[in-house]
């Protein structure tokens, strides 16, 4: 199994003093967060994309390509590109120049997002939402066939035979589509042969295996392989669970609650985060032995090949934060591996 990070360089007001970092501080955390999983082993590094003032991550292509200059052997990938507000063309050469700079580290993770800021900033009609995704996906796969390219769609002019460069390091850049909860999606991504990643960030992990099953099962019948799994969740690890616990709430909380008030939902309380970092919840919370047990517990569920974890869900000391970084990679990871393999 692969194991790895994933974050949208949050910068959420400290649960304590209400301070917000520097942007330029959070970005400089964000290169030690990866040097350090690099350097520990951890498979894959990845960056989302967020257009929000609590979100240090607008531009995941530009913030990969300096990782890529400060590690060696780490996956670089999105989390997710937000594919409808972007241009396939151009998200392709990104991440082509990103892999010719980290020869052949690159990675695209896809998704229609989990916010909507980026529709009506770049233009584009949120009627359009699905058709948008579903057309630029279509364009950006294609171009992974043939360097030259001659396609028509209906929401971006027309492209006649014409060439897109750079081409990538290896021979084709991995693209997985992101999913959450709508088996639409997922039975999509198998149909396309594509691997998935299922997001379990709420309610309860067993609830999410039809998603596996409908992916795995539109790629057989498709004529493809089974596709690879991964599933990604939010947590962090400390060295024992009540500092675990302690140190996560009140970041998880001003997250979910600034959430709450545009959304709808009340303010987290600690038993509802309490009850959510039990074995069975969906946060992956607590000390080494806690992640070892939930990730073991989920792969009995799903057989997945990746498990990427959201450790900075709001603002973490940075200390404790590398620290969980520190632990993942060499407490958790290890056993996993023996495990599984």
């Amino acid at each position: 199994m692969e194991l790895g990070i994933y974050t949208f360089v949050e910068n959420t007001p400290d649960a304590e003093t209400g301070e917000r970092a520097h942007p330029a501080d959070r970005v400089e955390l964000l290169m030690e967060e990866v040097e350090l999983a690099d350097k520990l082993g951890l498979d894959v590094f990845a960056i989302g994309e967020h257009h929000r003032e609590e979100y240090v991550s607008s531009a995941p292509g530009v913030l990969l390509a300096a990782a890529a200059a400060r590690t060696q052997n780490i996956k670089l990938s999105s989390a997710v590109t937000v594919l409808g507000s972007d241009d396939p063309v151009r998200v392709y050469q990104q991440f082509s120049t990103l892999d010719l700079l980290s020869k052949g580290r690159a990675e695209i993770m896809v998704g229609r997002g989990s916010f909507v800021e980026s529709f009506p900033l770049f233009g584009y009609d949120l009627q359009d939402y699905e058709e948008l995704f579903n057309e630029k996906l279509e364009l950006l796969l294609k171009l992974q066939d043939n360097p030259t390219i001659t396609w028509e769609g209906k929401h971006r002019s027309s492209i006649n035979n014409r060439g897109v460069f750079p081409q990538p390091y290896k021979d084709k850049i991995p693209v997985w589509r992101a999913v959450g909860g709508t088996p639409k999606s997922a039975h999509q991504a198998g149909v396309n042969g594509m691997p998935m990643a299922l997001a379990i960030i709420g309610g309860y992990p067993e609830q999410f295996k039809q998603m596996a099953d409908i992916h795995r099962r539109a790629a057989k019948e498709n004529g493809h392989a089974v596709p690879e799994l991964s599933i990604n969740s939010h947590g962090f690890i400390a060295d024992t669970s009540q500092e675990a616990a302690d140190t996560a709430f009140p970041a998880f909380k001003t997250v979910m609650d600034k959430l709450g008030e545009e959304r709808g939902w009340p303010p987290m309380s600690r038993d509802q985060f309490d009850a959510s970092i039990t074995l069975r919840g969906a946060n992956v919370v607590g000390s080494p032995q806690d992640i070892i047990d939930k990730i073991m517990f989920q792969h009995d569920i799903f057989g997945h090949d990746r498990f990427l974890l959201q450790m900075s869900v709001g603002s973490i000391p940075r200390e404790k934060l590398l620290r969980s970084i520190e632990l993942f990679a060499t407490e958790v990871a290890p056993v996993i591996r023996e495990k599984i393999g």
